[in-house]
């Protein structure tokens, strides 16, 4: 079972570890007790969350339920806006940036502007908000929001990266896990993402046992799915790329994400020639980089032509609004949209599934009328 990402531990933050873990053990046990409460709600709220930090691809399956839903339903996402400026609650609109809401919010509302999109730290405050402002809403999408234990959600989905299995970590700072591996328990749907197109049945199998889940949880598997390359300011760009025909061009990837791998494995399959520049997750682009980037697009210069300038799409958000870009590099700059894709067939049975949870938890639902040309 090959993997992308070697797994390194911090053997000595062992002992720091340790005490970690005792902190977080104890937390959970507060609220299994009763003891610290967690809130339920009249509508079905639907976490999508991971144990470890970083990377795992909640966006791309926040969307996926979106668009498995937006037709019948009326969707609120709920996200906290990691390294946003602001704070507190807000409602997004069509004016919002990603510096007021976040990238992953921002992403979301301009993909989906007829959705409610809201950002809150505190998930129990920014549903109750939600519930008042915005009445209407059938089901709540909590983004990130697994260890948020003070909202009690409808059923919780937990991801796990398969090149980083949650079984094969270690709590933090030994490892990436913000919680122990059996804390997997708390949810109905388990996924193991980014899967290769090449995983083997055998694979499958393996995983599934060394999980370990219980009865009344389903295990699916999913894999990353590229869309077409799209200008970042199609204004700006007279004769649009294609992703299949710039094999002979050269391409600069620009990447500030938590695992960037296969963002640039899959570039490679389509362009001869790439370099790279890798910036940390959600990184906020500054005028000094984006002289950098400017610099080494000059340098890969072939005679009066920029080679292409290919961005993730999360970075797209917190580019798109930048200052610091010249003429020259949005002239040249293009974002990859992504999604993700059920192997082995599955996703007819997890789309059944999501519904069946918002039929089983809507109350005095109403269908949401769908208007027709």
């Amino acid at each position: 079972m090959q993997k992308n990402d070697k797994i390194k531990l911090n053997s000595y933050l062992a002992p720091l570890s340790f005490l970690y873990g005792i902190g977080i053990w104890l937390r959970n046990r507060l609220f299994d007790w009763g003891i610290l409460h967690s809130e339920q709600y009249s509508i079905p709220v639907i976490c999508i969350g991971n144990l470890s930090v970083g990377g795992t691809g909640k966006t791309p399956h926040t969307e996926y339920i979106i668009r498995l839903l937006k037709d019948k339903y009326r969707i609120a996402v709920l996200s906290r806006g990691y390294k946003r400026k602001t704070s507190g609650f807000i409602l997004a609109d069509s004016e919002s940036s990603s510096l007021e809401i976040g990238d992953e919010p921002f992403q979301i509302k301009h993909k989906f502007p007829e959705i409610v999109v809201a950002v809150d730290s505190n998930r129990r405050r920014g549903i109750e908000k939600l519930m008042r402002l915005t009445p209407e809403i059938d089901v709540i999408l909590l983004d990130d929001a697994f260890q948020h234990r003070y909202v009690a959600p409808s059923t919780s989905i937990l991801l796990s990266d398969f090149n980083r299995m949650i079984y094969e970590d270690k709590l933090l700072p030994y490892g990436r896990l913000r919680e122990p591996i059996g804390e997997k328990s708390r949810a109905q749907i388990v996924i193991v993402t980014k899967c290769p197109k090449d995983i083997k049945p055998i694979d499958f199998r393996i995983i599934s046992k060394r999980l370990q889940l219980y009865p009344y949880q389903r295990l699916y598997f999913t894999g990353l799915c590229y869309d077409e390359l799209i200008p970042l300011f199609p204004n700006e760009i007279h004769n649009p790329i294609s992703i299949t025909n710039i094999k002979k061009d050269k391409a600069l990837l620009i990447s500030g994400i938590a695992s960037p791998q296969p963002f640039i494995q899959y570039i490679q399959n389509f362009v001869s020639k790439i370099e790279s520049l890798c910036f940390p997750d959600h990184h906020s682009f500054s005028a000094k980089d984006i002289e950098k980037i400017r610099n080494r697009a000059l340098k890969m210069k072939n005679g009066n032509t920029l080679p292409h300038i290919i961005v993730t799409e999360k970075d797209a958000a917190r580019l798109i609004h930048n200052p610091h870009l010249t003429n020259e590099i949005k002239q040249n700059l293009y974002y990859l949209p992504l999604k993700i894709c059920f192997l082995q067939d599955q996703g007819t049975a997890f789309d059944a599934q999501i519904k069946d949870v918002i039929t089983k938890n809507r109350k005095n639902y109403i269908p949401k009328t769908i208007k027709t040309s």
